[in-house]
């Protein structure tokens, strides 16, 4: 049996990834001329590291999809107000803020629902086969 592509399955996961694809661009931020090549790649592999825990808890939740979606829920929601104020201390706009906030944190809220709601979907599919399979032995 051919299985058919579930886009409720695959979007959370394809979101994540191009999400954490993008916070890594901002590593690149650590090659500068001025610095020896083991100073780059040491920060290089510093600013790096929220990329390798998102990767982290990708792998989380490609297993275990409810919990893999609490925490990217939390993770988005919970680094929101720092991302915004530390944008605001910089560039004093509430637009441009809200605008960063939109682009680093969002991804990762509608990932994290998109997990918690493919999660639900799968159980009542299971229970739904559950029915009616017990129902088709029991004629």
């Amino acid at each position: 049996m051919k299985k058919k592509f579930d886009l409720l399955h695959w979007t959370p996961r394809i979101l994540c990834i191009l999400a954490i694809l993008f916070i890594s661009m901002f590593a690149l931020d650590a090659f500068d001329p001025k610095l020896t090549v083991w100073q780059q790649i040491g920060g290089f592999l510093m600013h790096m590291i929220p990329s390798f825990i998102l990767i982290g808890l990708l792998v989380v939740a490609w297993k275990w999809e409810l919990v893999g979606g609490i925490i990217f829920t939390l993770i988005g929601l919970g680094f929101t107000p720092f991302i915004y104020l530390h944008n605001y201390r910089m560039n004093h706009s509430v637009q441009m803020s809200l605008l960063i906030v939109l682009m680093i944190t969002f991804p990762f809220i509608v990932v994290g629902i998109l997990f918690i709601i493919n999660h639900f979907r799968k159980k009542s599919r299971i229970r739904q086969e559950h029915q009616t399979s017990g129902l088709s032995q029991t004629r």
